[in-house]
């Protein structure tokens, strides 16, 4: 138990809204270190739970995957699972335990409002690192996580076109063939419109996955990755 009683009570509602009954295994020391950002404390802060935390959500996204979908191929698991463990996918499941409101910062941190996204995965991260490390085990951290990875798969699946493209194309290529894919990105002179001021290519062993434009060159990269990440889940499907 922590010496500061009101830290404790606010760390004992977030477990309540995790759904875990079996509060004598929390390790309240951690999780209370997992919820403090390193601009709050240089020495004592998330940052070594979050490592822990990136391991145990990937190993929980992967077992969800290979539990529901058994038929499915490796590289699709690559895919869906860097989608499923993404800055904003975490910082969304954070978000609906309101994850912030327990997060130590300082106040610049607290109104950066361009690292939320990034601040927020993390310290879920760390979370998630803090509950595992408590038991060495899966067991405080399967029984809530399970419901927001398999409802992510699925929305995945049903809609990619809400997804970070790149990042998955990436998974899949280093699973497949252990590299990374290239982009070619021109800027057109005379484009008609903004939205097509750049136009990317993505290949793979002297291979184009896919094509795109965009007003900037990081956008059309996203648009060719789509293009090539949804031809890639098609054909596996």
């Amino acid at each position: 138990m922590l010496d500061d009683a009101r830290r404790h009570k606010e760390l004992q509602i977030l477990v309540q809204k995790l759904g875990l009954t079996k509060t004598d295994q929390v390790n309240w020391m951690l999780l209370n270190l997992a919820l403090i950002h390193p601009s709050f404390s240089k020495d004592k802060n998330y940052q070594q739970l979050e490592f822990v935390g990136d391991a145990v959500v990937r190993l929980a996204a992967a077992e969800v995957l290979l539990e529901s979908y058994p038929n499915a191929m490796v590289g699709e698991f690559a895919a869906l699972r860097s989608i499923m463990v993404s800055d904003r996918s975490l910082a969304e499941i954070g978000d609906r335990y309101s994850l912030e409101r327990y997060l130590l910062t300082s106040s610049s941190a607290a109104f950066d409002k361009e690292g939320r996204i990034s601040r927020l995965a993390d310290a879920f991260e760390a979370v998630l690192g803090a509950l595992y490390l408590s038991t060495h085990t899966m067991e405080l951290v399967r029984p809530w996580l399970d419901e927001h990875l398999i409802a992510k798969a699925n929305e995945i699946l049903q809609d990619p076109a809400r997804q970070n493209y790149k990042d998955a194309l990436q998974e899949w290529t280093q699973a497949q063939y252990k590299k990374l894919p290239i982009y070619q990105v021109q800027e057109i002179s005379n484009f008609a419109r903004e939205e097509d001021r750049f136009i990317a290519e993505v290949w793979l062993n002297n291979v184009k996955l896919g094509t795109g434009k965009g007003r900037s060159k990081k956008t059309a990269e996203q648009a060719a990755a789509k293009e090539a990440f949804i031809s890639i889940i098609q054909s596996d499907s």
